[in-house]
């Protein structure tokens, strides 16, 4: 068989490749949005500058204060009461966002704040943008309020043509932005693993267990220096120049849609759930609900949006956020905890931490069981080192599927599934943000969170550690004897297969173990 029909097959796929890319950057060149910074802060201008700016007094200048946000109601009303005392900005940056329940009272609150003459920069990553136009533009065509994407596809339809573009863009639009930050009035700053959309913020069936920090001081400009720089930066295209003039949204279809979706959530233990706690931020912030931990030592680090270029050239790797947070754990001397939903260590990353703990560093890793995990194909990555792992003297649990209630005991919940991302060293030093111990997040995403030496906000999150791992919680993963491994349960039984699984789903994730697909899980 001649192998000439298959070699030109490739090399005409290759050039329509590079065709498309070359065209994409063209248009995205075109299509850029206007530069714009954040907002200054303008001395007690707003309500937020007045109940931030007298804590700040109180402290050293070079201080930030940081709250650990790891309660789901919580961390959607910190947002929601954020964006309703803005009067000067509103910068939001998400890989996700659901126009569910707890969406939609977002973009509520979006719209409200933009009414009041707030200016609202929603930037989103558009792989999971696509469908969602309508809902977007609701927002976008407002006064005040721009939204953009990132590394967005020219065809906006959920159908073949953005198949089609996606497959021949491949080098470049499998890199995504996987950043999350909530600025308000360039005063406040919500920066963690969490997306919008009820899951997150315990209004599902199936939640999330996850954490946030909310910033004071410096750190918050750091936070807007980042948010900028992918604002302005050449992979972000505004979502009016994506969409043509005939999709917009009349605001009838706009009052239509909004009653609609209240009328739905009308009688939701949820959102009854969330009356009686109008003035949690402010209370927060006067240290009544959660600690506020201060310290000369926060940063808010991201990789540069360059990471996701199609070309080599521009990618900095001396810039990438991975640096920080593999020196972060290497610096451990004593012990350290790694949550990660999404856990392949890699060859490297199995290495480092395996050498340590055969070096006397207590390693700790909580990740999703399969039963837990939403991704079965990254389970089959993460299989794979378990036994090395243990073998070195790695502890490792996996979360369970049962529901995790907090103490206002959310109805409707009845599971859940990890997605916190946070790393914490000897007691004192840490990182949270939207890494995940993962190829994905290592080399092709750009990722954000913060780093700190606080020894209260470490010990907050090694309380946080110890709870998710607890056996009502999670299993601990062991090996016999023999090496086999076995999955210890609160009832000291040990279960011989991943437990709450079936055979077919563990043949299944075998058999993608086989697939050379490391490299994008």
């Amino acid at each position: 068989m001649s192998l000439a029909p298959i070699v030109l097959a490739i090399a005409l796929l290759a050039l329509l490749s590079l065709a498309a890319l070359w065209s994409w950057g063209r248009f995205a060149h075109a299509a850029r949005g206007k530069p714009s910074s954040a907002l200054p802060i303008a001395g007690s201008a707003t309500g937020l500058d007045r109940l931030v700016q007298p804590l700040l007094d109180t402290r050293p200048e070079d201080e930030s204060a940081a709250v650990l946000i790891d309660d789901a109601l919580d961390a959607f009303l910190a947002r929601a009461h954020s964006a309703r005392m803005a009067e000067r900005s509103l910068d939001l940056q998400y890989y996700i966002w659901n126009h569910d329940l707890s969406g939609h009272l977002l973009d509520d609150e979006l719209l409200r704040a933009a009414e009041r003459g707030v200016r609202v920069r929603l930037l989103l990553d558009d792989m999971n943008a696509a469908g969602k136009d309508p809902a977007l533009l609701l927002l976008a065509e407002q006064p005040n309020i721009e939204v953009r994407l990132f590394n967005p596809a020219r065809n906006r339809d959920a159908g073949l043509r953005r198949a089609l573009e996606m497959g021949l863009r491949f080098v470049g639009f499998n890199r995504r932005m996987h950043n999350k930050a909530w600025i308000a009035d360039n005063r406040l700053a919500i920066v963690g693993g969490r997306n919008v959309g009820d899951e997150y913020f315990g209004a599902a069936r199936t939640n999330f267990r996850d954490t946030d920090l909310l910033l004071l001081g410096p750190a918050v400009a750091q936070a807007s220096g980042i948010f900028d720089a992918f604002w302005n930066s050449d992979a972000v295209v505004p979502l009016r120049r994506l969409t043509p003039r005939r999709a917009r949204i009349t605001l009838a279809q706009q009052e239509t849609r909004q009653a609609e979706w209240q009328a739905q959530a009308a009688g939701s233990p949820w959102l009854a759930a969330l009356h009686g706690h109008e003035q949690w931020l402010t209370r927060t912030l006067q240290g009544a609900n959660l600690a506020l931990h201060w310290s000369a030592h926060y940063q808010v680090l991201s990789d540069p949006p360059e990471k996701a270029s199609p070309l080599r050239r521009r990618r900095d790797r001396a810039q990438w956020l991975l640096y920080d947070v593999m020196a972060l754990l290497f610096s451990a001397r004593t012990h350290s905890r790694i949550m990660s939903p999404y856990f392949i260590p890699g060859e490297a990353g199995a290495l480092m931490i395996s050498g340590q703990a055969r070096r006397g560093v207590e390693v700790r890793v909580l990740t999703n069981s399969l039963a837990a995990s939403d991704v079965p194909m990254v389970h089959a990555g993460y299989r794979k080192y378990r036994e090395n792992l243990l073998r070195h003297g790695v502890r490792l649990y996996e979360l369970k599927p049962a529901a995790h209630r907090t103490s206002r005991a959310l109805v409707g919940a009845s599971g859940a599934s990890l997605h916190s991302k946070f790393i914490m060293v000897d007691g004192a030093r840490g990182f949270v943000g939207s890494f995940n111990f993962d190829p994905r997040s290592v080399q092709l995403n750009t990722e954000m969170g913060v780093l700190f030496d606080q020894p209260a906000l470490a010990q907050a999150l090694a309380r946080f550690f110890d709870e998710s791992t607890a056996p009502e919680l999670a299993w601990q993963v062991t090996q016999s004897d023999a090496g086999a491994l076995r999955w210890l349960d609160q009832t000291d039984t040990r279960h011989a297969t991943e437990p709450q699984t079936r055979a077919g789903l563990r043949a299944l994730v075998w058999l993608l173990g086989l697939l050379p697909l490391e490299s994008q899980l």
